[in-house]
């Protein structure tokens, strides 16, 4: 079973130009990771929020000290407001199999 994790990242309100441009650059980085089968970027509200889905536990771990997560860090040094907030999901699938579950 995929592995589903939604990280959200709130920059300081002068770096949001900055964490923008270095979340753009690392997508297609991570795109490239062995078991990525999401890692979308999304923005609202002043915050940045990504979806990914990892077709196992493992590619996730391997996500964590892969090259571009360890760039994306650097690029984001003391651009953020707070810690990113990175939750796993259980998936409920519910309703029609293609739309009730990522």
């Amino acid at each position: 079973m995929s592995i589903v994790v939604v990280a959200t990242l709130t920059p300081k309100p002068d770096a949001v130009d900055a964490v923008r441009e270095a979340l753009l650059a690392a997508v297609p980085k991570v795109h490239d990771e062995p078991g990525c089968e999401l890692y979308a970027l999304h923005e609202a509200d002043g915050a940045f929020v990504m979806v990914e889905r990892w077709e196992s536990a493992d590619a996730m771990k391997v996500h964590g000290t892969a090259e571009p997560l360890a760039t994306l860090g650097a690029a984001l040094a003391g651009k953020l407001a707070a810690a990113p907030d990175i939750r796993r999901l259980t998936p409920l699938p519910a309703g029609d199999a293609g739309k009730g579950a990522v």
